[in-house]
């Protein structure tokens, strides 16, 4: 993470005995997340599947450093349709469209598909027909997480995922999009079992990522709650007509770091999105937003947590789904 505010560096026990009880806590909710998921799911039929993980995510961040938030954005919208599922994953076919061109997913937004292909493959050379593609998302955003500039939090990672045996674009183009307020934030997250406190948390990924200027035009050109040195910063990237595919940083504070810079621009009104200033917009969770902008440990151990409650979200587990041997098509 980035550096804690500048209010003295706090001695190296006080961190320690912290790290130590965050680590206690993230190491209960993984336990008791899902009765039929466990972090050490695969230790006897895959123990290596960790560090496949990892080295893959590791070369992909070095190759294209966009690939930690991309991998990141793929699980949020697998998780955020019918559930932990892959779903997402699965190609198009002349019978059956996947999610990958559906309401926000559409023209490209999504990518990082190839970084899981190339996982899923070497996963299924170490350990055949053992690991689900559901199961690699999940180990990959948490491990994307990690490695963003070295910063970001970890947790362990509840497995025993399986795999979607059909998409549901229907749902997918029901994500949430970036004009939603935050009464429509509340209620999607709530319809997935999650909480403001997890909306506001799970928000901070935008801390990492760039939007399309076709997703912030309206709040940067509109909307009244937008700080007028950002609005005009962002304009000059951002036409009012054209340039639909200009890129800008979520989270202009620190870009390319994994820390809490996404809350402190909240906090002066440069939220790049309207859906990330309704977080900091004299609303009920203006607080959560004042304490992550000013604690990057609270952030952290917020985020984690969140991160295992949302990779619980509608998981197929036992006989339900199947174990892919190509994350872009059901088995045959």
């Amino acid at each position: 993470m980035a550096a804690f505010p500048s209010v003295g560096r706090p001695r190296r026990p006080f961190l320690l005995a912290a790290a130590a009880a965050v680590a206690v806590l993230l190491h209960a909710l993984a336990r008791g997340a899902d009765a039929q998921l466990s972090a050490g799911f695969y230790s006897s039929s895959c123990p290596t599947v960790h560090g496949v993980v990892r080295q893959v995510m590791s070369q992909a961040v070095l190759n294209d450093t966009r690939s930690g938030a991309a991998i990141l954005r793929l699980f949020f919208h697998d998780c955020f349709v019918s559930g932990c599922d892959a779903s997402l994953l699965l190609d198009d076919t002349p019978t059956t469209p996947g999610e990958k061109g559906a309401g926000p997913n559409a023209g490209g937004s999504t990518f990082g598909f190839d970084v899981i292909d190339n996982i899923k493959t070497q996963v299924e050379a170490a350990c055949p027909g053992v690991v689900s593609c559901a199961d690699i998302l999940a180990l990959a955003t948490r491990d994307s997480v990690n490695l963003v500039s070295l910063g970001g939090p970890s947790w362990a990672v509840p497995l025993g995922r399986r795999d979607a045996t059909v998409p549901n674009p229907a749902d997918a183009a029901k994500l949430p999009g970036p004009d939603s307020d935050l009464a429509g934030l509340v209620a999607a997250f709530a319809a997935k079992g999650l909480t403001p406190r997890d909306l506001t948390a799970l928000s901070g990924a935008h801390t990492v990522g760039m939007a399309r200027c076709v997703h912030f035009r309206t709040h940067v050109y509109c909307d009244a709650n937008v700080s007028p040195a950002f609005a005009s910063q962002q304009r000059q990237a951002c036409p009012s007509s054209g340039g639909d595919a200009s890129l800008a940083p979520l989270d202009s504070v620190t870009p390319n770091e994994f820390d809490n810079g996404y809350y402190r621009g909240l906090m002066t009104g440069a939220g790049l999105m309207r859906s990330d200033q309704e977080l900091f917009n004299n609303g009920q969770v203006d607080s959560l937003v004042r304490l992550y902008g000013t604690n990057p440990a609270a952030f952290s151990a917020d985020f984690a947590a969140s991160m295992i409650r949302l990779g619980n979200v509608g998981t197929l587990t036992a006989a339900s789904g199947e174990i892919r041997i190509d994350c872009r098509k059901v088995n045959s």
